[in-house]
C-alpha cells in the first residue's frame, strides 16, 4: 500500500509539472508571462532600439524618429497617457523631458535608466542587462551572439576599405564610438558644445581624413576649412528600432568617405 501511494503521489506530482509547463525541454523555450505581456515605453528609439535587442515585443516610443534633437522634445499629454500605460518606462538621464516621464509613470510602470552609448561592449552589457529585467535572458544572449557576428563582419568591410591603414580621425564626443569601425582611435575629439576656434586649429593640426559628425548635433560644419571628408554618423536607429542595421548604416557610410 506505501508503494502504491509513493506512486500515486509521483504521478500527481508530474502531471502538475506538465500542466506549469515545467518539464526540462520547454522551460526554456516558452516565454514567462511577464515577458510575453510586457508593455514597454522607450523615450527615443535609442532606447527602443537595446529594447529590441533584449527580446521587447511591445515598444512604444515617446519620441518620433525625425525629430532632429530628442533630448528637447516636449511630450504632448497623448505621449504621456501612453506612459501611464506602461510596464516599463526606459529613459536616459540626459533627455530633459525625463521629470515629465517619471511623473506620468505613477507607481505602476517600473522606470529604467538606460546608458545610452553605441560602444560595442557597453551596449552588451546595456542589452543583457534589459534581458534580465524583462525577463527575457536568452532572447538578449542570442542577439548579443548575432551582434558579435555582424559587428566582426562590418569592421572587416570597413577595415578593408581603408586598405588595410587606419586613417586619421577626429570625432564629436559622442560617436567616438564609430572609430573603431576602421581599427582606429580618434586623433581629436569636440563636442558637445561646438568647437571654438582654438579647438577648430588644434584638430586641423591633425590633418585627418574623415570627421565623424553627430547627425542629432552636428558641430561638423565649423570644421568646414579642415580638409577632410565629413561622415554624419547616426546614434539611433529608425523606426523599425534595429541596432544592427544602424552600425551597418554607418558602416556604410563611412566606406562611401574612404571610396
Amino acid at each position: 500500500m506505501r508503494r502504491l501511494r509513493l506512486t500515486a503521489m509521483a504521478v500527481l506530482a508530474a502531471m502538475a509539472v506538465t500542466a506549469c509547463g515545467g518539464t526540462g525541454e520547454s522551460t526554456s523555450a516558452a516565454p514567462s508571462p511577464t515577458a510575453k505581456g510586457l508593455k514597454v515605453v522607450a523615450a527615443s528609439t535609442w532606447e527602443a532600439g537595446f529594447a529590441k535587442a533584449a527580446g521587447a515585443t511591445d515598444i512604444t516610443v515617446i519620441v518620433p524618429s525625425g525629430v532632429h534633437h530628442a533630448p528637447d522634445y516636449d511630450p504632448k499629454p497623448s505621449d504621456l497617457a501612453k506612459v501611464a500605460e506602461a510596464d516599463v518606462v526606459l529613459y536616459a538621464a540626459f533627455e530633459g523631458f525625463a521629470g515629465k516621464l517619471k511623473e506620468a509613470a505613477g507607481s505602476k510602470a517600473k522606470l529604467i535608466e538606460v546608458s545610452l552609448d553605441n560602444t560595442p561592449d557597453k551596449v552588451k552589457a546595456e542589452v543583457s542587462r534589459l534581458g534580465g529585467e524583462f525577463g527575457t535572458a536568452e532572447a538578449a544572449r542570442a542577439w548579443t551572439t548575432t551582434f558579435d557576428t555582424e559587428y566582426a563582419a562590418l569592421k572587416e568591410k570597413v577595415t578593408g576599405a581603408a586598405k588595410g591603414a587606419a586613417p586619421v580621425v577626429v570625432a564629436q564626443a559622442f560617436v567616438a564610438w564609430a572609430a573603431d569601425l576602421i581599427g582606429a582611435r580618434p586623433a581629436g575629439v569636440y563636442g558637445p558644445q561646438p568647437p571654438t576656434a582654438g579647438q577648430i586649429s588644434e584638430l586641423a593640426a591633425k590633418k585627418p581624413r574623415l570627421v565623424l559628425d553627430n547627425s542629432a548635433m552636428p558641430g561638423g560644419d565649423a570644421l568646414a576649412n579642415v580638409e577632410a571628408r565629413r561622415v554624419v554618423i547616426d546614434n539611433f536607429p529608425d523606426q523599425g528600432l534595429d541596432l544592427i542595421a544602424m552600425y551597418r548604416a554607418n558602416a556604410d557610410a563611412i566606406i562611401a568617405a574612404l571610396g
